[in-house]
């Protein structure tokens, strides 16, 4: 490839048949995702701080 056919038939034409289907798919799947993380984010949130501690941190309870 040199120079001066940069951006041409390196598979971004962008006029194919399928490119606006794909986009469609894809932006569906960023949509469905985004959901599912919200939800999980939410899931931990509502379990509080104790629900998971693999770092094995304890809280000091020698305070008075």
């Amino acid at each position: 490839m040199t120079s001066g056919q940069k951006g041409q038939k390196c598979g971004q034409s962008g006029d194919r048949k399928g490119d606006a289907a794909r986009a469609e798919r894809l932006r569906a799947a960023l949509r469905e995702n985004l959901k599912r993380r919200k939800l999980q984010a939410r899931g931990r949130n509502e379990a509080g701080p104790s629900a998971h501690d693999s770092a094995g941190i304890v809280p000091d309870k020698s305070k008075d």
